[in-house]
């Protein structure tokens, strides 16, 4: 899954990073979901996460999506918008790369 607050603004900086990965792992444990890997950047979210053949992938995004409300930031910046995939055919170790790399893509 991929979240991006309005514009692409970079505000996911910091504290407000480490919370909001927080949340999303603390979220995802209540669940029963395994969060494989995820990398909070100043201007996007991924999220790589295990759930059951039952959890559909729009309520899966809109609980996981509740994470940015624990953030107390202007509701304003967030879009409503996200991308979910499924892993298919696609290795998971190539999954998880791609996530864990987000920062040298940036650099």
């Amino acid at each position: 899954m991929v979240w991006c607050p309005k514009c692409r603004k970079g505000i996911l900086l910091g504290l407000i990073a480490k919370r909001l990965d927080a949340l999303l792992r603390e979220i995802a444990d209540e669940r029963g979901w395994n969060v494989v890997a995820s990398e909070v950047m100043p201007d996007n979210v991924h999220i790589f996460v295990r759930v059951g053949p039952a959890d559909s992938p729009a309520e899966v995004a809109r609980v996981l999506g509740s994470a940015f409300l624990g953030l107390r930031v202007q509701s304003v910046l967030w879009s409503k918008s996200y991308f979910v995939t499924s892993v298919g055919e696609v290795c998971e170790q190539n999954v998880r790369r791609v996530i864990e790399h987000q920062w040298d893509r940036a650099a």
